[in-house]
């Protein structure tokens, strides 16, 4: 495998973004997240949210293909998703790196994003990249047409 490519999404990686998200999205979220809002997360439904979002999307590329993202909305790294095939291959951290490099360029101090109170495994990783937990997050969400409160941890990290 190649060294991730990292680059600012275009319309046509989209549906690639969409194909990665799904399965990534289930394998952090499904049992800790309410179950409408597992249910509602449909394949469909992430090829219906991404093409809304190739402005503050960045793709890394591997031998040429998408392979994982983030989205950036001001300080908030709202996203970082890696297709569940190359988990642990040296793609997520990059893309984590460009993300925080992209809010403080932005003018701010600290980024922050949500990550599930269940999801060990990212929660371990952005800990491992100096990330901290900064306390309860209520993330609240909107999926086929229900609003549902996600039980989160706001994470925090200095960028500038």
């Amino acid at each position: 495998m190649s060294t991730p490519t990292l680059r600012p999404a275009r319309p046509g990686d989209m549906a690639a973004v969409a194909d990665i998200w799904h399965p990534a999205w289930h394998l952090g979220h499904a049992g800790h997240v309410p179950d409408g809002l597992t249910a509602a997360r449909t394949l469909e439904a992430f090829h219906e949210r991404t093409p809304a979002r190739v402005a503050d999307t960045t793709v890394a590329e591997v031998d040429g293909r998408v392979a994982g993202f983030i989205m950036v909305v001001g300080d908030e790294v709202e996203q970082v998703f890696v297709d569940p095939a190359l988990h642990g291959a040296g793609v997520a951290a990059p893309l984590l790196a460009e993300a925080e490099r992209q809010v403080a360029a932005a003018g701010y101090a600290e980024a922050w994003l949500a990550v599930v109170t269940g999801n060990a495994r990212a929660r371990r990783f952005y800990e491992k990249h100096g990330w901290r937990d900064g306390g309860d997050l209520p993330y609240e969400v909107t999926a086929g047409g229900e609003r549902y409160v996600s039980p989160c941890r706001r994470y925090v990290k200095r960028v500038r």
